[in-house]
């Protein structure tokens, strides 16, 4: 244990300290590689663009509805007299022609018999056997035994509306197949509620309150020029968008606008095929969520961030 502790121990402790102090000058004077130089950004961030070019367009709008029975309106007398006999009641069905009323008219003095001018329900009855009538006096109420699709919209839609056509497919979910619907009309009330009503045909077996979907083809065209709508600031038929002419600079220009889907829009004056235009909108990010509202039915559409139609 002597000869350890005195030759053995001491020996070994310089061993290891001279091959620690070989291995720091190694590492500090004799790295294993050069010092790496510093990175340096290999090009410059550029507004993605994307080429005008040739393409097919159709703007179809689908909108959340429901079938509705059609309004009631009034029955009203033509002749002055008096109502001899009343052969309905309220909440009775009727068919187109059947006797509502007998009227004895005073001048001349004859009995008028007044028919119903549809197939509907007596929803109202306004007089009594004995009770005088007048021309252009209420008599009755009757709702129709006709139906249509409603469907509310946000304001903003009426742009896609502007020249929409008279008919539309209606599908309701667990129904007939989807068939057409007609004389498609837009209406706007006072307090800015926008309907789109269409009628149901009257061979059609359909139910008030179903849920129903009304698709509405607004336009198509082919072989058009078309750029995303994310490259267009406006719409509605007129927008401006960037054009990149190769120098590095974005030309700001006009363009008129046809037909969109949402995702493309047809350029009808302003651009060529093949030039180069800002792929977004300046202060719209790439990717930036959409802009959805409310459909007022329950449900939301979206437009790319600084679209509008």
């Amino acid at each position: 244990m002597v000869v350890w502790r005195r030759w053995v121990f001491p020996i070994l402790l310089v061993l290891v300290l001279g091959i620690a102090a070989a291995a720091l000058v190694k590492i500090a004077f004799f790295p294993d590689t050069a010092p790496t130089a510093a990175a340096q950004p290999s090009a410059q961030i550029a507004d993605p663009v994307v080429p005008v070019e040739r393409g097919a367009v159709t703007n179809a709008l689908s909108l959340p509805g429901t079938i509705a029975r059609d309004t009631a309106y009034p029955v009203r007398s033509e002749v002055d007299g008096t109502v001899t006999a009343v052969h309905v009641g309220e909440g009775q069905a009727v068919t187109a022609g059947q006797k509502l009323f007998t009227i004895k008219q005073t001048d001349p003095v004859k009995n008028i018999d007044v028919l119903a001018p549809e197939a509907g329900d007596v929803t109202e009855i306004a007089v009594v056997k004995g009770q005088p009538a007048s021309i252009g006096g209420d008599l009755a109420t009757l709702t129709p035994a006709r139906f249509h699709v409603q469907a509310t919209v946000d304001p903003v839609q009426l742009y896609r509306l502007q020249g929409a056509p008279s008919e539309g497919s209606v599908t309701i979910q667990g129904g007939p197949a989807p068939f057409t619907c007609t004389g498609l009309k837009v209406s706007v009330a006072e307090d800015g509620t926008t309907t789109v009503t269409c009628a149901v045909p009257a061979d059609q077996v359909v139910f008030a309150g179903l849920q129903a979907q009304l698709d509405i083809d607004l336009g198509t065209v082919s072989d058009v020029l078309v750029v995303p709508t994310t490259a267009v600031k406006g719409g509605s038929g007129t927008g401006v968008v960037w054009v990149d002419a190769g120098t590095g600079e974005l030309e700001e220009r006009d363009v008129a606008l046809g037909v969109s889907d949402g995702a493309i829009v047809e350029v009808t004056t302003g651009l060529e095929e093949g030039e180069q235009v800002r792929q977004y909108v300046p202060g719209v990010l790439a990717g930036e969520d959409p802009v959805c509202y409310d459909d007022g039915m329950g449900g939301e559409y979206c437009e790319p961030a600084g679209w509008s139609w």
